[in-house]
């Protein structure tokens, strides 16, 4: 006979007794932190729209590799801040371009680092659109072409994984041709499967200087009204050869985070943009919220909607809590 009273609380009575019964379990080794790397030298400069988050000129990124070695944090994906920008965003696919000297700087300073890159062209053009433009439109074929070539030149510099950003249509299946043809073979491609036309890059845009110089990116970021388009926007991308599927941003998405975990086999990213990461920071700074509390809080959420890997600024403040048993 099924007793009255059902008394779940029976197993939240202890710490030991909830850490056992938990559902969503974290690891650092999830977790991916975004770097920013700038042309020239002696540049370690904090950005103030990202407190905590820092320009590294190639010279000064051993300070950013002893910072995740003392955290424990093992893999970073790097943007890049060119000197130079033109109309076809070519210090993109440049052997001596930014992301490629990062690269090959972390690999000599840390072998066992694991790195991602970011795949796209608005941190590279004079008009700060991510492809190549047709007046004022960015014309998807000639732009997939030129990300090809820009995975193939992290590739050879040394990239782990590369991370197509773009949303251009068609741009999964071109880069992995190029790389199997490349020699590639083995390099994964973490796609932006999902990346909405969000108001919350506000911040990596000025830490990137990647803002466009007219219009907007609605084109081929997604509205963020569309949620059976992002499932179809995985599909797509598990059928060209992604690897792994990323959701783009994360909180405000949680919903397809959940969906694409359950429709698809593939490894799952969320990726906790600027925007997320500036207002916990600000409200943390007022006063209003316990910033430690809200990031623990905020990232098992996007893990218990079925996230594998969190892209994140907080990566090192997650794995020290995930080491002292509060998340994880």
């Amino acid at each position: 006979m099924l007793h009255e009273t059902i008394r779940s609380r029976r197993l939240r009575t202890s710490d030991s007794l909830r850490r056992m019964v938990r559902e969503t379990r974290i690891s650092p080794e999830s977790l991916i932190w975004p770097i920013f790397v700038a042309e020239g030298e002696d540049i370690y400069r904090e950005i103030p729209s990202l407190p905590g988050q820092y320009h590294y000129s190639p010279d000064q990124l051993h300070r950013m590799v002893e910072r995740a070695r003392a955290h424990g944090v093992s893999r970073v994906m790097l943007f890049g801040l060119p000197k130079e920008k033109d109309e076809i965003g070519s210090g993109a696919w440049a052997e001596d371009g930014i992301v490629q000297q990062g690269i090959r700087k972390i690999k000599a300073l840390a072998p066992e680092m694991y790195v991602i890159t970011d795949v796209c062209m608005c941190e590279y053009t004079s008009h700060g659109h991510c492809g190549i433009l047709c007046g004022q439109y960015v014309d998807n074929d000639q732009t997939i072409a030129r990300l090809a070539q820009i995975a193939v030149s992290h590739a050879k510099a040394g990239a782990d994984m590369v991370a197509p950003s773009d949303m251009m249509d068609g741009r999964v299946a071109a880069i992995r041709e190029a790389l199997d043809k490349a020699g590639f073979v083995n390099v994964p491609i973490m796609s932006y499967a999902a990346k909405y036309a969000s108001t919350f890059y506000g911040p990596f845009r000025d830490a990137a200087g990647s803002a466009p110089a007219f219009g907007d990116r609605r084109s081929y970021q997604m509205d963020p009204h569309n949620g059976r388009e992002a499932m179809r926007e995985c599909a797509l991308d598990a059928q060209e050869g992604a690897d792994i599927l990323m959701i783009k941003p994360a909180l405000a998405y949680l919903d397809l985070v959940y969906q694409c975990r359950q429709r698809f086999d593939l490894p799952v990213a969320a990726y906790a943009v600027s925007g997320e990461y500036a207002m916990v920071k600000a409200a943390a700074k007022a006063g209003l919220i316990d910033e430690y509390g809200v990031m623990c809080e905020s990232a098992v959420s996007i893990f218990r909607a079925g996230a594998d890997i969190l892209i994140t600024y907080y990566a090192c403040e997650l794995a020290d809590a995930i080491r002292k048993g509060d998340i994880g």
